[in-house]
């Protein structure tokens, strides 16, 4: 008999977990990885599953936060990507944040050791033909250009695209303790996951002046830009409103300075980003500034006067198909159904919403590579709620990037209470009710799945 081999494009978040799931069900795998003879302008790391913009998977509680939820689901589902990120953890807070490299090595160790998949360093430069077998592209938001074109022309030019911005690292060792404290917001977590540098009203309003004034990253005169509001650049979120940054990643809230006891005006929170716990990723602060800018501007921030900074903010171009257009219900393109595609390119956004696309895709093409039919996830999961997002054609022409959110769900409207009355659901209790109706149906459905 011939072999059955599914060939992934890509070997990031989705393509690692595609094609550990598909291997995991008896399907040999060949990863098709441009790096190390080819990187794009935001990789640094010859290693899968790299790590670009932040090294947070955001929050971790699965009772009351959609992406939570999805971690637990995608736990459930023996996800790579959720092994090794709670392998690699490192203090956050409530949020699941990973040491970057120790994240990327341990998925390369997995890959590269199970005896089913294959990696093989080469760029594809065009949309593999029918004859080519079984593929999934998870080449991510940063497709390179020859590929990018041959897929645009595939699909005859049915693409949209939007720009992602990169925080700074800085050194730990360069904070000024004099003035920066540790604290999580609201005492969540341990007191060290989060370095605080106070701003007073007056510092508050000349940073956000020099911001607005400062020299940006210039676009050329044909490039439309389309900002995913999830990760605007601080100084495009400056640019809405003097005040938009201290309801966002500057927000004072639980938080105390025990160096005064005047209480900040805006404060910057610093993450862990390496288990060490030598690097500080700057929450929130992802930028389009020009280098030499981002240094004079955060170094007016209290606490780092003399930072010194192991990656610099930037900007890149994420581009994202049309998929309830041009995907079916398992992910494969309708005009060339041996081709499936998952990750961030088809509409998701996120690490953990990218890994779990990768999930479906590879779930979906062991099942269809040995000969039986893949079962859909319910749509009342973060899973399957996630899946509808991209094959949704009810308004296609507002289809964007999305993060999972209790919005895409199935909505509960209330329950009986035990006299009888009927209760409706709001806050935490509305979002319990969406997560144990979720694992419920979860669980069920993997006894189907699972191999």
């Amino acid at each position: 008999m011939k072999e059955k081999i599914l060939h992934v494009i890509g070997g990031g978040l989705a393509g690692s977990e595609a094609a550990w799931q598909a291997a995991i069900r008896g399907i040999k795998v060949i990863i098709h990885e441009m790096k190390p003879c080819k990187f794009s302008p935001a990789h640094k790391s010859e290693n899968l599953a790299e790590l670009v913009c932040s090294n947070s998977l955001r929050s971790d509680d699965f009772q009351h936060n959609a992406v939570g939820l999805l971690h637990q689901e995608m736990r459930l589902a023996n996800s790579l990507i959720m092994q090794c990120a709670d392998a690699t953890k490192v203090p956050a807070g409530g949020a699941l944040a990973v040491d970057r490299g120790g994240f990327s090595q341990m998925i390369t160790d997995k890959i590269s050791h199970h005896p089913n998949i294959s990696v093989v360093h080469e760029e594809i430069s065009a949309l593999p033909s029918a004859d080519f077998g079984e593929t999934i592209v998870a080449t991510g938001p940063l497709t390179s250009e020859p590929l990018a074109k041959s897929i645009l022309e595939t699909i005859d030019n049915q693409s949209l695209s939007f720009y992602d911005a990169i925080a700074p690292v800085v050194f730990k060792d360069s904070i000024n303790f004099d003035k920066a404290w540790f604290q999580s917001r609201y005492d969540k977590g341990d007191k060290f996951d989060y370095i605080n540098c106070p701003l007073t009203k007056d510092e508050y309003y000349h940073f956000v002046e020099e911001l607005l004034n400062a020299e940006k990253t210039e676009f050329h005169d044909w490039e439309v830009v389309h900002y995913f509001d999830g990760c605007l650049p601080i100084e495009v979120m400056a640019e809405r409103g003097v005040d938009t940054l201290l309801y966002g990643p500057m927000k004072p809230v639980g938080l105390t300075n025990p160096h005064s006891s005047v209480k900040p005006y805006a404060v910057v929170q610093l993450r862990q980003d390496n288990k060490e716990d030598t690097l500080r990723n700057m929450v929130g602060f992802q930028t389009k500034l020009k280098y030499g800018e981002q240094k004079r501007i955060f170094r007016m921030i209290a606490g780092l006067e003399n930072a010194e900074f192991a990656r610099l903010g930037g900007i890149h171009k994420n581009t994202f198909i049309k998929s309830p257009v041009l995907l079916d219900k398992f992910l494969r393109l309708k005009k060339q159904p041996n081709i499936r595609f998952a990750g961030q390119i088809t509409g998701c956004e996120g690490y953990v919403e990218s890994a779990s696309v990768g999930f479906l895709a590879g779930y979906f093409a062991a099942c269809q590579l040995n000969g039986c039919a893949p079962v859909l996830p319910p749509r009342t999961t973060a899973l399957g709620s996630m899946l509808n997002h991209l094959i949704d054609d009810t308004n296609i022409e507002d289809f964007q990037p999305m993060n999972i959110n209790f919005g895409i769900f199935p909505t509960i409207q209330g329950e009986v209470t035990v006299n009888g009355k009927f209760k409706k659901l709001k806050g935490n209790d509305r979002k319990l009710a969406y997560s144990a109706r979720a694992l419920q149906d979860v669980k069920t459905w993997l006894k189907d799945v699972l191999p």
